[in-house]
């Protein structure tokens, strides 16, 4: 191996040993075979499993299957990969959109502890994810607060937050950058954000990588009112919600075949409000993560907030929210049934197909990398927009 592609090589197993914090998480199950751990770096470790259904107890009316505490990650069922909740409260930005406050003592280009409210993640000046690559998945990255710079080997390049959502098909291989510039040097500059890996079936790994901005106007909100007149009000992000389809996904995504039911909706619920969660198609998988609120019921369970919960997917669940208000998250989808050999930033079928992930990686570099800085940060303005690889730029209806 020549001294770049070790070197190369060296900078993944870097990033991935950020995905262990970031990540890549695969939900287990009994017939989980453990991987095989690298000999050498150039080695991909992996593991490899078929993701099975939890038994539906048919007889029983208590929705809630699993409850766990979230933390950092969230743990997701098949068809998606993980999802990792970021709410970092960054300070005021220095001249080169880094925070104002010292670093010192934090473990630069590899920073996942939370030290004055913040996390630097493999930023060395502004925090972020500078250039990584991926294979085989898709990352849906819904930006609530603050903004986050996108530069990818295609050449496309995006500024997008305030609930905007970008959508990648990784597919045969990208490199991006994903950078938090913080842009106000007068006050704080907090970000929240979702990014959620969705595996893509084997017959679509390969395909030529594609992403899509979904602007926060572009994305549909129902709004439904109980009897005492208190709101619940659902962004429908992916999938449909009775009447209201959210925006197309790509065009290789699991989620554009209707029949898979993929749905990724933000709901948020005002105190005491009363909602429905309507049942979804035969066969999907449904989780919810209440991440704000002090808890809800759903049928006759008491849900407390800061926990996730698989949900029967096949009854409809009637909701009634606590004295705070509450918002979650949920993530819907007929399993996609297929082994997952994932290590790091590439998810496959196979070992094998992780080791040519690796050598074409090292061979091609996916493409190369345009920008002259392997953390792009789009200048001072809060402005947003998205510029395809074919030249064509986008910014949204109010941006």
């Amino acid at each position: 191996m020549s001294d770049v592609g070790r070197r190369d090589t060296l900078k993944i197993l870097a990033t991935t040993g950020a995905v262990a914090a970031v990540g890549c998480r695969v939900d287990a199950s009994p017939s989980s075979t453990a991987g095989v751990a690298p000999a050498q770096t150039e080695t991909p470790s992996e593991s490899q499993h078929t993701m099975t259904q939890t038994p539906l107890d048919t007889a029983s009316s208590d929705p809630v299957l699993s409850a766990e505490r979230l933390g950092f990650l969230w743990r997701t069922q098949d068809p998606f990969l993980f999802c990792a909740h970021h709410l970092d409260q960054y300070p005021a930005g220095n001249a080169q959109f880094g925070p104002t406050v010292p670093l010192t003592g934090r473990n630069m280009g590899s920073d996942f502890e939370v030290r004055d409210g913040f996390r630097m993640y493999h930023g060395l000046v502004v925090p972020g994810f500078p250039r990584h690559p991926h294979r085989g998945f898709e990352t849906v990255t819904v930006v609530r607060t603050g903004l986050l710079d996108h530069s990818d080997s295609m050449g496309a390049a995006a500024r997008f937050g305030g609930g905007d959502v970008q959508w990648i098909t990784a597919g045969a291989g990208i490199q991006h950058s994903e950078m938090f510039p913080l842009l106000s040097s007068e006050r704080d500059n907090p970000l929240e954000l979702f990014q959620i890996w969705l595996n893509l079936p084997r017959a679509d790994k390969m395909v030529a990588p594609y992403f899509t901005m979904l602007w926060n106007e572009t994305i549909e909100r129902v709004v439904t009112r109980d009897e005492a007149g208190r709101a619940t009000e659902v962004a429908v992000i992916a999938g449909r919600l009775g009447e209201t389809a959210g925006p197309p996904p790509p065009p290789n995504s699991w989620a554009s075949a209707a029949e898979n039911d993929v749905a990724i909706w933000t709901v948020k619920l005002e105190p005491g409000a009363r909602f429905t969660l309507p049942a979804a198609n035969a066969g999907a998988r449904r989780t919810i993560y209440l991440h704000q609120g002090a808890g809800l019921r759903a049928g006759e369970r008491e849900l407390p907030g800061g926990h996730q919960f698989e949900l029967r997917a096949d009854v409809a669940v009637d909701m009634v929210n606590g004295d705070e208000a509450s918002e979650f998250l949920l993530l819907q989808g007929k399993p996609i049934g297929e082994p997952v050999a994932h290590h790091g930033p590439f998810v496959m079928n196979t070992r094998q197909e992780l080791q040519q992930a690796y050598m074409d990686y090292q061979r091609t570099q996916f493409g190369g990398w345009p920008w002259r800085a392997d953390d792009p940060v789009h200048g001072p303005e809060p402005v947003r927009f998205a510029r395809h690889a074919d030249g064509r730029e986008e910014r949204p209806a109010r941006g």
